[in-house]
């Protein structure tokens, strides 16, 4: 049996300078603060790149087989290397932002839901800024991701990223939908039968699910009650699953 990909190094690398330069075009107050403040420790930040209704202070993350498409938001008009990157990429583009771990954070380990290439929606990741203390860990292999390179992680599987550097970790993240240009890509790199979904891979915990949810009830974040609705959902989804 074939061994399940859980990363991928993609055969791209980009413009170290110019990613930076764009990321200076970013005022200091577009970062929004994960809504999620139950799974990390100190400080992790958002712009959105793209986002439903091209809406720059949007930080929800859509799947593809929902009706709200993301377009380009007004913060990726001044940024056009990100724009040059994320379009060489000839896949529809459910998301992309910009993540910024501040230094002496952690993002504490989860598994998020359906985000490997089995299932159609995927992420990759662009470092911009990072450093030799970042440790960034995935179903127990540490990556070592620099800057201007591209990867493909499965996150179906555990995770957790620490930055334990003197430096913010910024990644440009990028979630796609599969298709015939994914898929020649993917299968040149790894074996078709790697890429098959993997059975005992669970999404977040009712308790967790519940937990964010108590959270964003108290948050004044303009898109707090779309999260809320989202995860009360994700929450009947996974109870009604576990009785079955």
């Amino acid at each position: 049996m074939i061994a399940a990909t859980r990363h991928l190094k993609l055969p791209f690398q980009f413009d170290e300078a110019k990613l930076v330069q764009d990321l200076s075009a970013l005022k200091e107050d577009l970062w929004i603060p994960h809504y999620n403040t139950q799974g990390y420790a100190g400080e992790w930040k958002v712009i959105p790149l793209y986002a439903p209704q091209g809406d720059g202070t949007n930080i929800v993350i859509f799947t593809p087989d929902q009706e709200s498409r993301a377009t380009e938001t007004q913060w990726l008009k001044a940024c056009p290397y990100f724009k040059e990157v994320i379009d060489s990429f000839q896949f529809p583009i459910v998301t992309a932002r910009i993540l910024r771990l501040a230094v002496g954070s952690e993002i504490k380990p989860h598994r998020d839901h359906e985000l490997g290439y089995e299932d159609g929606c995927f992420r990759l990741h662009i470092p911009i800024v990072t450093n030799p203390e970042v440790h960034f860990v995935l179903d127990g292999d540490e990556l070592t991701m620099l800057p201007g390179e591209c990867w493909y992680t499965n996150v179906n599987y555990e995770h957790s990223v620490v930055n334990a550097g003197t430096q913010d970790r910024m990644h440009l993240v990028i979630d796609g939908e599969r298709n015939a240009w994914s898929d020649e890509l993917f299968f040149s790199l790894a074996p078709q039968e790697s890429f098959e979904p993997t059975e005992g891979l669970q999404e977040e915990s009712p308790e967790t699910l519940q937990r964010i949810i108590e959270e964003l009830e108290r948050s004044d974040l303009p898109i707090a009650k779309e999260l809320i609705a989202e995860n009360k959902e994700k929450l009947a989804r996974l109870t009604s699953t576990s009785r079955s």
